[in-house]
């Protein structure tokens, strides 16, 4: 089932998420959750990542397209094609490893529709987390595979980008000469 991604100020986005149980894992309801998640995002053109406060329920939940881990930057995956990625899903993530080195990156959200900015983001991270058979798993992330994780994991924490980004504008503000700006 298609999931409608709730918009910024809904309520839900500014709350902390609840940490899943691993019981609850294999739980019929979360495999649900976690089916429909994945539909979603995938018929999304823009998207690469979904947390479960976009759809409504407060857990900390997210998922990545495998098409971040093959993109180095956000404008190396605009190539308007869409294929069908793979989900990585992430229950009770925690960053346990992050890089000092930080990199201004272009960024968006699905629950703020038609923002964007600039965000300072660590370039590389170390995350944990279980996945969706309830498994315990430890992943290495770089360039656009670690801004994503960055923004789903702000989500669980009831932060959204525009909270920390920079020079935000509106998709359809136009240039002086009639162009989009992107």
């Amino acid at each position: 089932m298609i999931l409608k991604i709730l918009q910024e100020p809904h309520k839900i986005l500014r709350e902390t998420a609840r940490e899943i149980k691993p019981e609850e894992i294999k739980s019929r309801s979360i495999q649900d959750l976690l089916k429909d998640m994945s539909e979603t995002l995938g018929v999304i053109d823009i998207g690469v990542g979904l947390a479960a406060p976009q759809v409504g329920k407060p857990l900390r939940i997210f998922l990545v397209s495998e098409e971040a881990k093959a993109a180095k930057t956000p404008r190396d995956r605009i190539s308007g094609k869409k294929r069908n990625w793979k989900h990585l899903f992430f229950i009770n993530p925690k960053i346990i490893r992050i890089s000092k080195e930080k990199e201004l990156l272009p960024e968006g959200c699905l629950s703020v529709d038609k923002l964007y900015g600039q965000i300072g983001r660590a370039k590389k991270l170390v995350v944990e987390a279980l996945n969706e058979e309830g498994k315990k798993f430890r992943r290495s992330a770089s360039g656009l595979f670690a801004q994503v994780i960055q923004h789903e994991t702000d989500h669980l924490n009831g932060i959204l980008f525009i909270d920390k980004a920079k020079n935000l504008k509106r998709l359809d503000e136009k240039t002086e000469n009639g162009d989009e700006k992107n």
